[in-house]
């Protein structure tokens, strides 16, 4: 009898999958290569168990969400980790990947690490104006650590960001038991070195799951999904508020008369920095044909 489960890591060609009778590492049948199906932490999935904790995975279930980098699947919240200093925040970066969590139905949260280097205030209301969650965190001094353990309870959550910017050292601050490796600041490069090299979502004490990434430092539209010029604009949802009153509704919201979303910006009731990241985005996807975003999602 088949059982059902959660993949916690893929390693390798085996998938550590957590279900009720326990753990079992299974290798995938050969049919999801043929199908260009490939498992991910995160998704639910169907075991054939074998003697001895090991096991095949028969089938995938239907996802309610998926971000191929990380490779990662059904998240209810997208922790976007952005350190103030060294390195300093990309805002562009952030956007980017909020963007990518709104419109793939994630909740994006934005959490501003190393505030002792310098004030965190001014990125903070940003997203905090943006109507995003938002606040400092601190795996070294505790600061918001009881807001991440809030926020992860009873969640699936994964923490990307930066290279450096303090992912691994916030996750064992908030959950002491992970362990997670950690690294520094290259002075040459100055930027982090990469310590987490796979994904892996860990159990939480408080319920739920918490995944570390590995760091980046670009982020690819075309791997997201995110080449839909109409559909760009709801991956920013207080400029999508606007969106509906502009005089036509072929605008693109970058350069038109009659636009309500620049008249917004111009007001000061949203960050320009925000409507600077859409207008760079579309400007990446704005020659990109319909048939092409069509095959893109598919």
């Amino acid at each position: 009898m088949n059982l059902e489960g959660l993949v916690l890591k893929c390693l390798g060609g085996f998938y550590t999958v957590e279900t009720k009778q326990g753990l079992y590492v299974c290798r995938a049948r050969g049919r999801f290569r043929k199908e260009g199906i490939s498992p991910c932490a995160g998704d639910w999935v169907e075991v054939a168990p074998e003697p001895g904790g090991i096991g095949a995975l028969t089938a995938i279930l239907p996802r309610k969400n998926y971000l191929p980098r990380p490779p990662v699947a059904n998240l209810d919240r997208l922790f976007i980790v952005a350190s103030i200093a060294e390195p300093s925040a990309n805002r562009l970066l952030i956007d980017k990947a909020a963007a990518a969590a709104e419109l793939a139905g994630i909740e994006p949260v934005v959490l501003v690490t190393k505030s002792d280097l310098a004030s965190p205030e001014d990125l903070i209301e940003t997203y905090q104006t943006a109507g995003l969650l938002c606040g400092a965190a601190s795996g070294k001094t505790g600061e918001g650590l009881d807001l991440v353990r809030e926020l992860t309870a009873g969640k699936v959550s994964a923490f990307i960001g930066n290279s450096g910017a303090g992912k691994s050292t916030l996750l064992n601050g908030a959950f002491p038991g992970l362990e997670l490796e950690t690294g520094g600041i290259s002075q040459k490069l100055g930027r982090g070195r990469h310590t987490t090299r796979q994904v892996e979502l860990y159990p939480l004490e408080e319920g739920g799951y918490a995944a570390d990434t590995p760091g980046f430092s670009t982020f690819d539209l075309e791997r997201y999904s995110l080449t839909d010029r109409e559909r760009l604009i709801f991956g920013f949802r207080e400029l999508a508020a606007y969106a509906g009153e502009c005089q036509f509704t072929s605008c693109t919201h970058t350069v038109e008369k009659g636009c309500a979303v620049l008249a917004a910006v111009r007001a000061g009731r949203v960050a320009r920095s925000r409507w600077e990241s859409y207008a760079a985005m579309y400007q990446e996807i704005r020659d990109v044909k319909v048939w092409e975003q069509k095959n893109r999602r598919a």
